[in-house]
This record gives structure tokens, sequence and C-alpha cells, in this order.
């Protein structure tokens, strides 16, 4: 008797669920942030998270001061000159965030249906029938019966680490709630989320503007997260504020998307940032659990239509205490991949968490695999229809690119950049293959680089595209001898294959797909390497 087996179309095939995975110099061409905190921050932990996969450093300074996220990059630094891999820096920034303040740090316990006070006299110590916050317009903000979260800094969603307070009357300026269930809150951090309440605080605050202007300046950071950005006009004003920086101007900013407001102004929003943070933690919250799917979907597919980076939070939170994601998890951060996204961003799990390195190998391996399956066709027709005609000269030599490597199955796709538009542009059509993006430096001004790694400058062009899904950003020597413009383009392809093949993705009689400029024309060429 025949059995029936279930047929299913390339490039899905049950039986690749039987084939090892692929072991490769990076995990995936999805890209992963790490947030640096206690259990992440030497060396040693951040090597392994390098070699891991994580291409994005994230400080946030809702946790601790400058002083500790100096010695926190400074191992970074390290760690990117023994490892030789690249790592951007992303700051993040505290923004209107509501918090309990417990200088005690010692642990409260509520239990359900009891009643406690939140009040903005931060004089009183924190227990379980009295909690200050750092807020003092809360009790003008709500009415009884609004919802309030209240968890451990970057919770991760545990009934039995944070409870849900449902506002049972306002007092003056204190807020009377009741607890919906019993939970124990420990850490030296006590983060509240008021359900779809407009909050009156500044999206970038004194504190933050301090920050960026100090530690920021000192350290050129790559990116700015934009903490709970609620409309076009905070990224504005965020950009504005950097601008008058100087080695700032450069810097992008990442619109972090945390409740209903941010939401409503979603497309204003994209058109004013560099890219997006779907912080799926708080929305979660203001958000009704069976919504939040569809906003993730809508959200990444305007990103990617738009050609700006997304990236999704809180993705295996059970990573923080354990060794391996729950099925849901893994099946969560592979939907994420065949959603678009650029990059997994890793809160609490590499913060905090037991297992950092060990989080970020996993996640890697999920999002290789997902990738595998990712329906590239339909998305380079989807995004091609998007585009419309008559398409602009570069975007047209993006995507013949991209076409043009997929036809001829090259191994790698090769751009010669100076801005990094061109091989973000290549990076819109989620070519299955890595993206070689040789920034050629301007040296009329070092205004533009980064922090130092491996004794050279690096350009910010090139850190930038360590948050772009597929991008692998190479520096060209600009001193390399050459009698002509021609032989300095020889030289430098020489140098990105010779890369590519350090790298394992290039070999012997591989296909490559070299997109350049040659003079005012640019060129989509295909050559065949020789033994």
């Amino acid at each position: 008797m025949h059995s029936n087996h279930l047929l299913l179309e390339e490039p899905i095939r049950m039986a690749s669920i039987l084939e090892p995975s692929r072991a490769s110099f990076f995990p995936a061409m999805t890209k992963i942030v790490g947030t640096l905190g206690p259990c992440s921050r030497s060396v040693e932990v951040i090597s392994g998270c390098l070699r891991a996969g994580m291409s994005v450093a994230r400080f946030d300074f809702s946790w601790h001061d400058a002083e500790y996220h100096q010695e926190t990059l400074e191992n970074l630094k390290a760690a990117i000159n023994s490892t030789k891999k690249l790592c951007s820096v992303m700051l993040d920034s505290v923004g209107p965030e509501l918090q309990v303040v417990n200088k005690t740090e010692n642990d409260i316990t509520l239990e359900a249906d009891d009643k406690v006070i939140l009040t903005p006299d931060e004089g009183q110590e924190a227990s379980s029938e009295v909690l200050p916050i750092n807020f003092a317009g809360l009790s003008k903000a709500v009415k009884k019966g609004d919802t309030i979260f209240l968890g451990q800094y970057l919770f991760t969603g545990s009934e039995t680490t944070s409870v849900w307070l449902e506002v049972d009357e306002v007092k003056g300026d204190d807020v009377v709630c009741v607890a919906k269930n019993s939970a124990n809150l420990s850490g030296s951090l006590f983060t509240m989320h008021a359900s779809q309440i407009r909050i009156e605080m500044p999206t970038l605050s004194d504190k933050d503007k301090q920050v960026i202007s100090t530690w920021g300046v000192q350290n050129k950071i790559d990116f700015l997260s934009l903490s709970f950005t609620r409309h076009a006009e905070d990224v504005r004003e965020a950009r504005k504020y950097l601008s008058k920086l100087g080695d700032l101007n450069q810097t992008q900013i990442f619109a972090k998307i945390e409740n209903i407001e941010g939401l409503t102004h979603f497309d204003e929003i994209l058109q004013e940032a560099d890219g997006i943070i779907l912080s799926r933690g708080n929305l979660g919250i203001d958000l009704p659990p069976e919504k939040v799917f569809f906003f993730q979907k809508s959200a990444i597919y305007k990103c990617n239509m738009a050609g700006k980076p997304a990236v999704i939070t809180r993705v295996v939170d059970t990573m923080t205490n354990n060794l391996r994601p729950t099925r849901a998890e893994a099946t969560d951060v592979a939907n994420a991949v065949l959603d678009g996204c650029d990059a997994i961003l890793l809160g609490a799990e590499t913060l905090r968490g037991l297992y950092p390195i060990e989080t970020i190998s996993t996640v890697g391996k999920i999002c290789a695999e997902a990738e595998k399956v990712f329906n590239q066709d339909q998305y380079f027709k989807e995004t091609v229809k998007y585009v419309g005609e008559p398409m602009a000269h570069l975007e047209s030599i993006a995507s013949s690119a991209v076409r043009a490597a997929i036809k001829v199955k090259a191994s790698i796709i090769i751009c010669f950049t100076s801005s990094g538009r061109a091989a973000r542009l290549i990076a819109k059509y989620r070519p299955t293959m890595p993206v070689l993006s040789v920034v050629i430096p301007r040296l009329k001004t070092n205004s533009s680089s980064a922090f130092q790694a491996d004794g050279s400058f690096l350009h910010v062009q090139a850190t930038q595209s360590l948050i772009v899904r597929g991008l692998l950003p190479l520096i060209a020597d600009p001193r390399q001898p050459a009698e002509s413009i021609d032989a300095i383009d020889e030289s430098v392809l020489k140098v990105a294959i010779d890369h590519g093949k350090t790298l394992g993705i290039v070999k012997s009689h591989d296909r490559v797909v070299v997109c350049q400029k040659v003079g005012d024309a640019s060129v989509v060429k295909i050559i065949e390497l020789e033994d």
C-alpha cells in the first residue's frame, strides 16, 4: 500500500527539515541587535556574542549611568579588535518611560485583589502598599477602570514577575489601584505602562539630551533608538538636536513604536525615520493580543516597501532564564523573518539573561532556516510593483542587479558605494545571497567616521549597514596604488572577492554580480571566477 506524502512546492520541502543546519561564518542574513548589560559586558562574553552573530550593540540608558556604559563600550572595542568582527553602536533613549522609584531595591510582593497606591511622592519607600513613581501627572491622565502594567525592567511577560493593575480611584495626586494578579517584583528597576493613556512627557528628555551630547558625541554613535516615538515631529526634533552636535549629524534615528499613539501616526513617522523598531513588549499592552500580529505584518511590509530597516523585539523571552526557546518563540522568530524584518533585537535575553551567547546563536540559526524558505520571487514582484514605473535610475540598477544575481545563481552581489544608498537599495529587494557593500571612503573629512576598529576609523556608512538584512560591509583602502580609475576598480574588486573567499561565501568558478559606477553611468556586470 502506497503512503500518501504531502507534496509541497519549492522552496519548501519536508525533506529539508531533516537536513543538518549549514555552518557559516555568520548565522543568518537577518541581523541581531544585542543589549549589553550585567550579564554581557565582559570582553570574553561580548567576543562570544560577536562570533555568534551580534552585529549591533545596544546601550540602554534606562539602566545605569554613562560611566558604566563607557566601560562596557571599551570592552566591546577590545572584543571587536580580537575577533575582527564589526559591530555598530545603538544608544537607546529613556524618553517618557514611567518608572517606580525603589531606592531600597527590595523585592515587592503584590497579592491579587489587594490595593496599592501609586504616588508621585518619591520620598516614600516602595512597598506592597505604596509605590512612588517618577511622574506627577498620572492622576490627571487616568480614570477609574483604566489598566496599568507594572513589571521588572525589560519584563518578560511572566505573570509571576509582573502585575496588571486596575485604577480604582484617584485621590489628589495619588492613584489607587487593585492588583489583578499576584506577583513578586524583583530587581533594581520597575517600569510602568498605562494602557492607551497619553503621558505628557517629552519624547527626548533633558536626561536623554545630556547623555547624547556627552556619551553619544564622545563615541560617535551609529544609531539613536528614539523610545516612545509618537509623532513624526518627535523624529524631526531629535534630528534637529543631533545636527547641532557636529559628529552626530549622520547618526541614524530609529523610531521605536511602543503605543497606540505611535501606531496611529506610523505612516508619517516612517517617512521621517531612518528605520523602525517595533517594541512588541509595550505594544502588547496597548493593543489586544489578537491585534499584535496584524500590526507587525503591516508595519514590516510598509518598512520593506520604503526600503527602511524594520527591527522586531521580544521574541525569545524565556531564554532569559532557559537555554532553549519555546516552540512558539522559535516559530515567532521564523515568522518575523518571513514577514521581512531586517533585524531581531534582544533585550532582557542578553542584558541580564543567563545565556546571552547561546541566545544569539539560537536566534541566528532560526533566522537562517527561515531565510531558506523566504519567498523571494513573490517579494521581488511586490516590491517592483510598489515602486512602479518609471523607476528612478538607482532603483532600476538595484533591482536589475538582484534579478541578474538570482537568474545566474550568483554567490554574492558586490556593490561599490560611497554613501551606502546603492547597497541599501539592493538589499531592499531581498536577494537570496549576501550583498558585499564595498564602501569607498571620502577623504575630504573624517567627520563621518565611527569609532576605531582594527587600527582604522570605520566609515559610518559601513557600520550603519550592519542593521540591514543581507548587507556585509567592507572598507576599501583609498591609498591602494593604481595608475588609473579602472585599475583602482579592479584592485578593489579583487580585495572584495578575496574577502568573500575568506568569509567562505565565494569559491572558485562561482558567479559574482558587481554593481558599480563607471564615469557618470551605473553598471551591473556578471563575472565568473577562475581557479
